[in-house]
């Protein structure tokens, strides 16, 4: 199986890196900040263990969406695994509603 070069002068390469690094930066601001919310509202412990819980969870989400970002098979589908998931989580903490005082 031949493997194809790819031209990375043209205007098309980097404008699908830039698109990527939308993703894996302000993509993934919105996922681990969405995630954090749903995750500190889930918290069953007091309000700050629960804070704490959700910030350590988007800290590890954070990466995560940043490799996505580049290993997606295109930008577009890149951008569409990362709103699905900002979407998923800011849903769930909507749905959970406001966090108990």
């Amino acid at each position: 199986m031949a493997v194809r070069a790819v031209d990375r002068r043209g205007w098309r390469y980097r404008g699908n890196v830039a698109v990527r690094v939308l993703a894996a930066t302000v993509g993934a601001y919105g996922v681990a900040s969405c995630l954090a919310m749903a995750v500190a509202r889930l918290g069953a412990g007091g309000r700050i263990d629960a804070v704490i819980a959700g910030t350590l969870c988007a800290y590890l989400a954070v990466p995560a969406v940043a490799i996505w970002a580049f290993v997606a098979r295109g930008p577009w589908r890149a951008w569409g695994g990362v709103v699905v998931l900002a979407a998923l989580f800011g849903g769930l903490a909507w749905m959970i509603g406001p966090p108990a005082r």
